[in-house]
């Protein structure tokens, strides 16, 4: 029986710094308070002609070049997103014309913060099923274009950037994907928003007086949300995969909040030197956060093949995701 294993994984973030000591500047916050509560010392800004194909690209020419592959071998793309370049036509469609992959096919998918993990799924059964041989999973995201920088409670989480992971065929007995827990439930889609800008509310002046085309998140709701469903779906699978809290290697998180990640960890009986954390740097760059992540922690040399490695994301909508790997490289 045909398997999936992640065999490369390409990372981008703009130059541009954004610190929080810029942000004192900016709003009515300090370094002291935005570190407390969200453990983000700094976030990379894309500059004004960078769009979120632009990141995507470079993040999927890394992953590439890793592998020694051409895009032209790549059956599919993933580009998951919530800031696509434009409404239509999706992203992943500039990206496939950009990259040069001639005889793929591919879409966007939109699940927020969980895209990454939700692209990851998609990727591993497209493969298991046979039917493809090279899938791509994009995350990336431009989220300084939707964010309100007079909103002191929002501004101060976001950055921008982009990663991609390669998900390839592999043997029933090789490393590879052994399972994933995803689910959503809308009764929390008001908390965590960008209202206007689609048929609901679209674009007006009235929309746009009114700041509804940034992002609107009732903090403390997501809070106590993803604390508890993503530490549910994670011993889920575990549970349903036969491995133990102890075993995994490393747990990389979407990187939203450090008290939400630590929490997380705690409750579910992970340790510190098991929980990859990166968000001092990057802040939340949604989609993108997992797989940047995960390009840290290679190149720290905490990712060895054969290791458990467990991926987790709660992002609007709700949506909540997990997936449990043993590493293919």
């Amino acid at each position: 029986m045909r398997n999936a294993k992640i065999t490369a994984v390409g990372a981008y973030v703009p130059p541009g710094v954004l610190t929080n000591q810029d942000l004192e500047k900016m709003v009515d916050t300090s370094d002291e308070w935005i570190l407390e509560r969200t453990g983000i010392r700094e976030r990379h800004i894309a500059a004004a002609d960078m769009a979120t194909s632009d990141m995507a690209v470079e993040a999927a020419r890394c992953a590439l070049a890793q592998r020694g592959i051409d895009a032209s071998s790549l059956n599919a793309i993933i580009l998951c997103t919530v800031t696509p370049d434009m409404m239509f036509p999706s992203t992943a469609c500039l990206v496939q014309h950009r990259l040069g992959a001639k005889n793929v096919w591919g879409f966007d998918l939109i699940a927020a913060c969980s895209g990454f993990v939700y692209g990851l799924t998609t990727a591993a059964h497209l493969v298991m099923a046979g039917t493809h041989d090279k899938v791509l999973v994009i995350g990336a995201d431009t989220m300084s274009r939707i964010i309100d920088y007079q909103d002191r409670a929002t501004c101060v989480l976001f950055g921008d950037g982009a990663g991609a992971m390669l998900v390839e065929g592999s043997g029933e007995d090789e490393p590879g994907f052994l399972g994933f827990q995803n689910e959503i439930d809308g009764s929390g889609g008001d908390s965590l928003k960008m209202p206007a800008g689609g048929s609901r509310l679209p674009p007006s002046h009235d929309t746009v007086d009114q700041r509804l085309h940034y992002v609107k998140q009732d903090g403390q709701a997501v809070f106590r949300f993803a604390v508890k469903r993503m530490g549910d779906a994670i011993l889920t699978l575990l549970n349903r995969a036969g491995v133990k809290p102890e075993d995994v290697k490393v747990m990389v998180p979407h990187q939203a909040n450090k008290r939400i990640i630590d929490s997380c960890a705690k409750r579910v009986g992970l340790k510190d030197e098991q929980v990859v954390i990166n968000i001092d740097r990057l802040g939340n760059t949604t989609a993108a956060t997992i797989p940047l992540a995960t390009r840290d922690a290679l190149d720290q040399g905490r990712i060895r093949k054969g290791d458990y490695v467990l991926f987790t994301a709660v992002g609007a909508g709700f949506t909540v995701g997990a997936n449990l790997w043993r590493w293919g490289y």
